[in-house]
């Protein structure tokens, strides 16, 4: 029994006594009331797209008196996951059980601190996936916030709430945190922009980590503009001019991974690219085998990965590394709290936070080997002016509450890309490129550790260029696609083709004209324009064609009728006869080279 209880037992007659214990429990109800308001039970607002945990504000910093220059984020309002620290509110972790066993904290985190030094003001913390583990946005005790492009599919997490309240408009940028994948999933997912700084660029002071060795804090925005201003605030930058000279790296091995025809994502890049200053000529490699050829420690965990596609081998062993190395750390910050406290988990999560907890690890300096190396491989790889273009992640965001969840190939597709920045420790930009059936795609732009200015100016520079390729390419015509992966130069081709049967002679030329600059020796190519320009009675530039038709493939036999065609026309009767006559060797039964040959013979005599 309490000694206020027992006094009042006691001393029941005494009115003394009845109003110490009046003010007694009366402090102890305010205290609880206190606790309660930092450990309020959270109720989702669906309102807001269901991304809030909490609504509160953080105001900025006063504006400096004039002549000083305005805060760089003045105006602009931010949220943040519910990974980071506020001081007086517990930090969740996205877990009701994380919540009720911590106490609020007396810190802010350093990140936030920054960006409402410069101007901005902070609006709430948002959901996230429990302890940071997830990769869909789904959360067993908050639910899903809802994706404001595809709302009957998952926004992608772990960062869900923050990617979601970016792109409903309901802030101007947010926070996350970028594990493997936590900011660049949701990001594509949810048709906006996410940067992953380089690991360590970013203060992580103040938040709860999850792999100290793959945590970095990242933030979304909706358009380039707002994310260059952030990340210059968030890495502590100097505004200076943009350095120029930059070569894009085109991962052609990657791009086989995804389902988006690449029409809508290399073809739209290269072109946004065409016609700025600053930029060489692409390059194109296959990304998986120079990591194989370059990360020696990959060697050992190989094994692991004999479910091979597209030759991808070293990529699928680079993210288990990543998993593991993942898994590793967060049993050694969290396994004593995940023992005592025994949370209640949705099931994916509880199943990466047992693999987590209950397997024993060896090799694990060769986690670490295999990091170093990898930061140095990308390094070489790009120099002091490249940057890598591959797809954000290969699928398109699943549907909510699937009976079949997320398959083991989603998991490991989605990695082999994500891994690419989070084991080199680089920079990474996702980038929205508008859809595909419905579905949001993005590329994203990577480059080595510490050069995220130049990564942040380059985006800057070529945005605007690369959302107008995007409405060229969302205006065209559809193509037949049979499977997925078929390449650029032939897109173009078939689109040339149904201008052709369009009667579009013009169009026609255009698209083939473009399917040559990316694929210059197809004979088919120049085979096809040498038809168009026939039509339009260019006969002089259908020779031309023939002529580099032929020289590809000199069996060619529409070559040799249409560069026949063409010479007829120009007058040039003996030369137009050669070529019917070759056609006739190739093709002794051609009915059009056969009444052209007598036709002509005629003439000439």
């Amino acid at each position: 029994m309490s000694k206020t209880l027992s006094l009042i037992k006691t001393n029941a007659s005494n009115p003394k006594v009845w109003i110490v214990a009046g003010i007694t429990v009366a402090g102890i109800i305010l205290v609880a009331a206190e606790t309660r308001r930092r450990r309020k039970e959270v109720i989702i607002d669906r309102e807001d797209f269901g991304a809030f945990l909490e609504r509160f504000e953080l105001a900025p910093f006063p504006q400096p008196p004039p002549p000083a220059a305005r805060l760089p984020l003045s105006g602009l309002t931010f949220a943040v996951k519910d990974i980071f620290d506020v001081n007086g509110y517990v930090t969740g972790f996205g877990s009701p059980d994380w919540q009720r066993t911590h106490e609020p904290t007396d810190q802010t985190a350093v990140v936030i601190t920054a960006l409402l030094e410069n101007g901005a003001k902070c609006v709430g913390k948002t959901v996230m996936d429990e302890l940071a583990f997830g990769i869909t946005g789904e959360n067993k005790h908050y639910g899903a916030p809802t994706n404001p492009i595809m709302p009957s599919n998952i926004p992608g997490g772990s960062s869900s709430g923050s990617a979601v309240a970016v792109a409903a408009e309901l802030v101007d940028f947010a926070l996350g945190t970028d594990t493997i994948g936590c900011v660049r999933i949701p990001s594509t997912f949810c048709g906006i922009l996410g940067f992953r700084p380089s690991h360590g660029a970013v203060s992580t002071i103040g938040i709860v980590p999850n792999s100290q060795s793959l945590d970095a804090i990242g933030c979304f925005a909706r358009d380039a503009s707002t994310l260059h201003r952030v990340g210059h605030v968030l890495l502590k930058l100097k505004a200076v001019e943009p350095r120029r000279g930059r070569q894009l790296v085109f991962a052609d091995d990657l791009f086989q991974l995804s389902k988006v025809p690449k029409q809508k994502t290399v073809h739209v890049v290269s072109k946004a690219v065409e016609k700025l200053s600053g930029y060489q000529p692409p390059k194109h490699v296959n990304f998986s085998q120079f990591v194989a050829s370059n990360v020696p420690s990959l060697k050992v965990f190989s094994q692991h990965s004999t479910n091979l596609q597209n030759g991808i081998s070293a990529l699928l062993a680079l993210s288990s590394v990543m998993v593991s190395l993942q898994r590793y750390e967060f049993k050694t910050n969290h396994e004593e709290w995940f023992k005592d406290v025994k949370p209640r988990l949705g099931p994916e999560v509880s199943h990466c936070v047992l693999a987590a907890i209950n397997t024993k690890y060896e090799n694990v300096k060769n986690l670490y080997k295999v990091k170093t190396e990898m930061r140095a491989a990308l390094q070489s790889l790009l120099k002091d002016d490249g940057i890598l273009v591959i797809p954000t992640i290969a699928d398109p965001p699943l549907k909510l509450n699937s009976k079949k969840r997320y398959s083991t190939e989603f998991h490991d597709r989605a990695c082999t890309l994500l891994s690419i920045a989070s084991m080199s420790g680089g920079c990474q930009v996702s980038v929205p490129l508008g859809k595909h059936d419905g579905c949001p795609i993005s590329v994203s732009f990577v480059t080595y550790h510490g050069a995220d200015k130049f990564l942040l100016d380059t985006v800057l520079d070529i945005y605007a260029s690369l959302q107008d390729q995007v409405s060229i390419a969302s205006n065209s015509a559809p193509l037949p696609d049979v499977n997925g992966n078929m390449d650029a130069s032939e897109l173009l081709k078939e689109k040339g083709n149904a201008a052709f049967k369009g009667m579009q002679w013009s169009k026609a030329v255009n698209y083939y004209t473009e399917a040559i600059k990316l694929n210059g020796t197809n004979a088919t190519y120049y085979n096809n324009r040498a038809a168009a320009n026939l039509e339009l009675g260019c006969f002089q530039q259908a020779e031309e064609d023939c002529n580099k038709a032929i020289s590809l493939d000199k069996k060619n036999v529409k070559a040799y009728l249409r560069r026949g065609t063409a010479r007829e026309s120009l007058h040039c009767y003996k030369e137009a006869l050669q070529d019917f006559k070759h056609a006739l060797v190739l093709e002794p039964q051609n009915k059009v080279a056969n009444l052209a040959e007598k036709r002509l013979r005629k003439l000439v005599s």
